[in-house]
């Protein structure tokens, strides 16, 4: 398997683009995402009570199948919109099938930026138009620019690999910087694939991959209203068809999906708001897999441990505490901690430490914490960032 930076073009018979709508002040802020065949498509979405239209009409073309085409724009959630919101999501799918020559309900659509504003339908209109007319093979980048809001940077991912003698492809672009906490989804990401598989493989892969991805990232504990993964498979490697998740051809596709999914996951923790530091917090001896998922989580979105690593403070205290408010049936008196490259507690107990080691460990790019709970066989791995001045910063003049 070949990992490379490609977006949603990388695999075969999928275009993009990326144009200036004016929905924001400045920058791409509308893509489109088009396959030259029928998709068969997947999707997770945002366990917030409060949901944008744009969610229920996606999940429901999701599950009616298949689909051609997405539509992303960002600058406005179009989230707690009303009555008007619903019509506005319906008229952005209608507008991209007539320019397409496809059926609206084969269009999925995604908004993310501001809460409780009317989406400007004249300037999403007009950049639909121009975003169709400039669909291409080169397109990725751009789409991928144009779905950003506070991100600093594109997040683009793709795998490559073989399936019997037909090279298969994935393709993916992502957002995420500010309201991203572990509960599926709280981000977007948009995966595209050559793949040949049925509905239900892909539905099993994604919701498993992003058990492992997007739902073990955490930025700063807030759930959106807008969040979402969707894959789209077209088909077009030609592989034999993916129908069983016991067969060879399924694993192949799955670690595929899964380094894309860690890929995008670890780019979106590191680019949090005002983050300078991505953290990485891996469990080992839990009870089993989900008890480590758990206390790796609780972990990695503790506030006062993100702090301390922002401010280089070798403060174990705050791991072992976060994993025991984890809800995860933990004994406080078998966790082992490291902290970069030694060790700082054992048996749930201090032991010395070179302060100036670990200082040095926590200044780095990625700064990496390891506990064992001794206690079984579970394992999982969660990602965050350091809690920053800039992080308020940037939270307290988001509307402007």
């Amino acid at each position: 398997m070949r990992v490379v930076q490609e977006g949603v073009t990388f695999p075969q018979g999928f275009l993009a683009s990326g144009v200036e709508a004016h929905i924001k002040r400045k920058d791409k802020d509308l893509a489109v995402v088009y396959s030259e065949n029928p998709c068969q498509a997947a999707g997770v979405f945002t366990t917030n009570k409060v949901q944008a239209s744009c969610v229920s009409y996606t999940r429901r073309a999701v599950e009616k199948g298949p689909v051609r085409a997405l539509v992303v724009n960002s600058g406005n959630a179009n989230a707690c919109t009303g009555t008007q919101g619903i019509e506005d999501t319906m008229q952005m799918a209608s507008l991209v099938a007539e320019e397409l020559s496809i059926k609206p309900d084969e269009v999925l659509v995604a908004s993310t930026g501001v809460i409780g504003v009317n989406m400007p339908m004249d300037r999403i209109a007009a950049g639909i138009k121009k975003a169709c007319s400039l669909l291409s093979r080169d397109g990725g980048e751009n789409a991928s620019a144009a779905i950003m809001t506070t991100d600093t940077v594109p997040k683009l991912a793709g795998a490559e690999f073989a399936i019997g003698e037909q090279v298969v492809r994935i393709g993916a672009m992502a957002k995420g910087s500010g309201m991203i906490h572990p509960n599926m989804a709280t981000m977007l990401a948009f995966i595209t694939t050559d793949a040949a598989i049925t509905r239900e493989c892909l539905n099993k892969a994604l919701r498993d991959s992003t058990a492992i991805s997007f739902n073990m990232i955490s930025v700063d504990g807030d759930t959106s209203t807008n969040d979402m993964a969707v894959i789209m498979a077209n088909g077009r490697a030609g592989n034999e068809i993916i129908e069983d998740p016991a067969s060879e051809g399924y694993a192949y596709f799955k670690q595929a999906l899964d380094q894309v999914c860690i890929a995008l996951a670890k780019m979106i923790a590191r680019d949090g708001e005002g983050a300078t530091r991505l953290i990485e917090v891996e469990v080992a001896g839990a009870r089993d897999d989900g008890e480590a998922r758990t206390v790796a989580r609780s972990v990695v979105s503790s506030n006062l441990f993100k702090a301390a690593v922002y401010g280089e403070d070798a403060n174990w205290g705050r791991i072992i505490c976060a994993a025991g408010y984890s809800g995860a049936d933990i004994n406080p008196d078998t966790v082992d901690i490291w902290l970069g490259r030694q060790q700082v507690a054992r048996s749930g107990g201090g032991i010395p430490f070179d302060e100036d080691l670990a200082r040095e460990d926590l200044s780095q790019e990625v700064v990496k914490i390891r506990l064992n709970l001794n206690q079984g066989t579970g394992q999982a791995t969660a990602w965050g960032c350091d809690l920053t001045y800039d992080y308020v910063r940037i939270n307290a003049s988001y509307r402007s």
